[in-house]
């Protein structure tokens, strides 16, 4: 099997450097693991007084300091013994419970479901503004931007397009419209998926995989995802032909768990991946 190895810079944040900063009354408080992944690019160590109960998995791409931090999940019980100034849901994980704790005061934002790097920015204004960091969150959709143009830089040097395939543990692939596919484009890649027809969150159908024109191979969730008795993409023997035949580079889980602000992170990695695989052509 060939690998690929990809180098990949991160956001900058205070939560990634470690720094320190002003946490509101009370603290934050993320319920979940998207969740985490947009409190952690807004706030430091001080600011945040629990994060997720997947924040030490290896799902996560949480640093070192966050993984030892209290631990929360959408529950009025655990939100009300922690008292945050602000707790924040994934996307459709607020319900009752932000009502709750929202009569006991506590002020509750729900992330957006969004599938590319649009929703992204939304989501951090407003998770920004709702954090009293509305200059930070403008500096990381700065940093988005520019990332997201030097990729299209590489992508307009590279030449012929590299036709690329999303497989996670479970057989499942990504055709137009999902995030996976918002990453791969923005690296300069073809998505097969969408190409064929595919669109949203899809199984990809082993005699299907068999017929497709693939140059390169995405992984993700094998070794760093949740556990499951569905990995067919790891037994079953067309997928394991598919993986046997082609390059491919696993995007670390943590990077994607959501369309979150890390996205950006498994797009450089895809396109250091093309990168390589442009200059073996």
């Amino acid at each position: 099997m060939a690998c690929l190895s990809a180098c990949v810079c991160t956001i900058t944040s205070p939560a990634l450097a470690g720094t320190p900063t002003r946490p509101p009354q009370g603290g934050l408080v993320s319920t979940a693991l998207c969740a985490d992944s947009y409190v952690l690019a807004l706030a430091g160590p001080g600011q945040i007084r629990a994060l997720s109960w997947q924040v030490d998995q290896p799902v996560s791409a949480a640093p070192d300091w966050a993984r030892d931090m209290p631990q929360a999940w959408p529950d009025a019980e655990r939100l009300l013994t922690l008292q945050p100034g602000l707790a924040v849901f994934d996307p459709g994980g607020g319900g009752r419970t932000a009502r709750l704790v929202s009569r006991a005061g506590i002020a509750v934002h729900e992330l957006d479901w969004v599938d590319g790097f649009d929703g992204i920015r939304r989501n951090l204004g407003a998770l920004g503004s709702a954090m009293d960091r509305a200059d930070e969150a403008d500096a990381l959709v700065e940093d988005l931007e520019a990332r997201l143009a030097g990729l299209a830089e590489r992508s307009a040097t590279r030449g012929a397009p590299v036709r690329v395939l999303y497989l996670n543990v479970s057989g499942g692939s990504a055709g137009a419209g999902a995030y996976v596919d918002a990453a791969i484009r923005a690296a300069g890649g073809v998505n097969v998926m969408a190409e064929a027809g595919h669109s949203g969150w899809t199984r990809s159908d082993p005699e299907v995989l068999l017929d497709l024109d693939v140059d390169l191979v995405l992984t993700s969730f094998f070794s760093d995802g949740y556990a499951s008795t569905s990995n067919h993409a790891r037994h079953h023997a067309a997928y394991r032909h598919v993986l046997a035949g082609r390059p491919r580079v696993d995007i670390p889980a943590g990077y994607w768990p959501c369309a979150g602000p890390r996205l950006v992170d498994a797009a450089e990695a895809i396109a250091d991946a093309l990168d390589s695989l442009a200059v073996t052509r």
